[in-house]
């Protein structure tokens, strides 16, 4: 499983076997040679092959159709992520997706009825735990411990280890793995195209009858998945700290992990009332990129997914964060080489100006050709690392605009701050040429299209737009709009954006002496 760190988002992570789509690349060297050559063919051929339905209970569908090589590549995404926890309980939709993987009343276990026994008394137990650690009372609290571990290692007899994860490999799947991010849940994997009606068996099943086993291990993973990544990490204890200055409202300021003590605190119940709440039919959406064919897929969905029972909708974020009118600063202490980063308010992925948003950071901060690192590390050398990331911690709603440098042996974040400023303040005044924003129009362009060229990368995408903008075909609507990106669109987002009030600074140092 995969938490999707909000500043190295990676959403293809786990795939080990993708097939291309046959026909669509057939000039993509053309493409990525001159940004003037039209992608609208290859586009139609590809939206020709994408079919979509909604079943009764709400929950939808999208299918490409790629029949090179008898692979299918599938993806469930729930509308449901960091953003969506209740406060005192952030960290709960990364919980729910680990759990995902113990499986059902029938897998992952040798008797479901002498297990579910122990679960219940187990989370008994954890309560009286709670209870009399708050009061203090240390010879109860050693006894229920020792009642709890006893009962918990009863209850492990009747599991069956990684069971889902064996059948699919048996059966020929390969990647079987999931992914929790700010904005949403994923969880994915491929199957040979003979195997079409087993992953419906298997994802039906999962999401309709879970059963939350080995709660009480999996926190623990989760804990120490927090120490590794945030509590031990100067960039991770840095980012969280980040986050929280320059969010006000939003839940966009609190961590995907969740906080320390929301964790320990999580109980089974507040678990499945999550899961009650946004595994809703309405809130779930599949899409597959393979060897299928669009009306079987649609037969057996309606007798494996139809099953599930209509649902009134999850709740929607409601937060809005309110226009930053000064300047902020969060300064972290941590044995390190000091980092500086930089973030900007900016709009969310529906926004008309997403896609000059992804040219300025490409033209900021993409590889050896940009700015910041021909400024920052090669000329004036005051940073080992300089980069940019176009939407943090999200993009569903609205985010930042980051950028990241790592200083160089002898000199400081003030260094950096400045070279930043100068490029910025660069990008504001002079138009960028013709040559640099054709180099990274086409760059943009074959990224995405190089992100299709696999049933995994076609499928994520496809149910992305989906749910974040309203329909799969604004994926292929921004390729478009990267083309119609002007110097002029440029300038005026810079200016808009990169102002003091705007910002948010944050500078990880060594400690003080």
């Amino acid at each position: 499983m995969v938490l999707l760190l909000s500043w190295s988002f990676n959403p293809g992570l786990g795939l080990t076997q993708t097939v291309g789509p046959d026909g669509l690349f057939d000039s993509l060297d053309s493409i990525n040679r001159s940004s003037g050559v039209s992608i609208e063919p290859y586009l139609e051929g590809v939206s020709q092959r994408i079919s979509e339905f909604t079943l009764d209970n709400g929950m939808k569908f999208i299918v490409f159709e790629n029949h090179q090589a008898p692979v299918v590549s599938f993806v469930t995404y729930a509308d449901v992520g960091g953003v969506d926890e209740p406060m005192g309980k952030t960290g709960v939709a990364h919980f729910l997706e680990h759990l995902a993987f113990k499986g059902t009343t029938e897998i992952g276990t040798t008797n479901y009825k002498e297990e579910k026994k122990l679960l219940d008394r187990l989370d008994k137990i954890f309560s009286q735990l709670k209870a009399a650690q708050i009061n203090g009372n240390e010879a109860l609290v050693s006894r229920l411990q020792q009642e709890f571990n006893q009962t918990q290692t009863e209850a492990s007899k009747y599991v069956k280890q990684n069971d889902l994860g064996k059948i699919v490999e048996t059966e020929g799947g390969v990647g079987l793995n999931a992914a929790t991010s700010a904005d949403y849940t994923v969880y994915f994997y491929s199957f040979p195209s003979n195997k079409l009606e087993l992953w419906m068996s298997l994802e039906s099943e999962r999401f309709l009858e879970p059963v939350f086993r080995e709660f009480y291990q999996e926190k623990q993973v989760i804990l120490e998945e927090r120490r590794l990544r945030t509590d031990n990490s100067p960039i991770g204890t840095m980012l969280e700290q980040f986050l929280g200055t320059a969010f006000s409202t939003h839940p966009y300021q609190q961590p995907v992990i969740g906080y320390e003590e929301d964790i320990r605190n999580l109980t089974r119940d507040d678990v499945r009332e999550f899961f009650e709440t946004y595994y809703v039919p309405n809130n779930l959406t599949v899409a597959m990129a393979g060897d299928v064919n669009p009306t079987q897929v649609k037969e057996l969905a309606e007798v494996y997914f139809g099953r599930f029972q209509p649902q009134n909708s999850a709740p929607k974020v409601t937060e809005v964060e309110p226009i930053q009118t000064a300047p902020r600063e969060v300064t972290v202490e941590f044995p390190s080489q000091p980092w500086y980063l930089e973030g900007y308010h900016r709009p969310s992925i529906s926004h008309s100006d997403y896609p000059v948003y992804e040219l300025i950071t490409a033209i900021l901060s993409d590889g050896r050709t940009s700015r910041l690192y021909k400024s920052l590390v090669e000329e004036q050398q005051v940073a080992l690392a300089a980069r940019g990331i176009s939407t943090f911690p999200g993009e569903k709603f609205p985010n930042l605009m980051l950028f990241y440098a790592l200083t160089a042996p002898n000199h400081s974040v003030d260094e950096v701050a400045t070279a930043l400023d100068q490029e910025i303040e660069r990008l504001k005044n002079e138009p960028v040429s013709e040559i640099d924003l054709e180099r990274v129009k086409t760059q943009a362009r074959a990224s995405v299209l190089r992100s299709l060229d696999s049933n995994k990368g076609m499928a994520q995408l496809l149910v992305d737009y989906e749910v974040k903008t309203g329909s799969w075909r604004n994926l292929f609507e921004e390729l478009n709009a990267l083309s119609a990106v002007t110097a002029g669109d440029i300038q005026r987002v810079a200016n808009q954006t990169f102002i003091p009030s705007n910002r948010t600074i944050g500078r990880l140092l060594p400690p003080s002496s």
